[in-house]
């Protein structure tokens, strides 16, 4: 006795219901922990691999959408369009699969465009019919300065903690190869007075590597700050 496993139609959205998106569970590493835990440094990867993914998304979306806007009056506009929405799609993918990768974050994925019949052009206003694309659309754009924003505080944050906080490291150098005593903070004249300060008395390098020390133990918050924007913008615009 055989079954078969009937066929699901074109048409049959039961299981398209939106459903819950999920962040897998990760302890929390704690304040001081933080700016070495491995969560802190993927939330740093997405930060930064951010920005080029970025670019390309939103040159991809306002050249396609200027293109169709301006050939709407012909034909061609429609299938340029369409195709604009096919590409966010795919680049929302990738954002989703950066966020489950790097953010613990799995958002379910739109349900696939399906055209009422077969042919070109019911391809075409299937796709313009599709929320979900220009959801994705619209995720391009409002990201982008978003995206500039995040890599810039990130990369500044992260690399100037460190290099303040490792400065006794490295504070016999600018004795032995610069004419400085240490670190010049300011170098100013004033009403005919020379103003100088170098940062280096034992008190003084202490105190600048603490300050590094404090941008260390807050760039893991501001970092959390960041990919938590990217976290309700993928849930609203690019889950179902």
């Amino acid at each position: 006795m055989s079954s078969s496993t009937p066929q699901r139609s074109v048409y049959d959205t039961r299981d398209d219901a939106p459903r819950r998106s999920r962040t897998a569970g990760e302890p929390s590493p704690g304040f001081w922990r933080a700016p070495f835990s491995a969560a802190f440094h993927r939330e740093v990867g997405f930060s930064l691999s951010g920005l080029p993914v970025a670019v390309v998304g939103f040159v991809l979306t306002v050249t396609l959408f200027c293109l169709g806007l301006g050939t709407l009056v012909t034909v061609l506009g429609l299938p340029v369009l369409a195709a604009l929405l096919s590409g966010v799609r795919g680049l929302g993918a990738l954002e989703r699969g950066r966020a489950r990768t790097l953010l613990a974050l799995d958002v379910t994925a739109p349900a696939p465009v399906r055209p009422a019949r077969p042919g070109f052009w019911a391809g075409t206003t299937a796709r313009l019919a599709d929320a979900a694309g220009w959801r994705a659309a619209l995720y391009q754009v409002l990201m982008f300065p978003w995206a500039i924003l995040s890599f810039a505080l990130t990369l500044t944050f992260l690399v100037t903690g460190w290099v303040v906080a490792a400065y006794p490291l490295y504070h016999w150098v600018f004795a032995r190869y610069t004419s400085w005593p240490g670190y010049q903070v300011f170098d100013f004249t004033k009403d005919g007075r020379h103003h100088q300060y170098f940062v280096q008395s034992p008190a003084q390098i202490a105190a600048l590597s603490a300050i590094g020390f404090v941008f260390v133990l807050l760039t893991p918050v501001l970092v959390r700050g960041l990919t938590n924007v990217n976290r309700l913008a993928i849930r609203a615009l690019l889950g179902r």
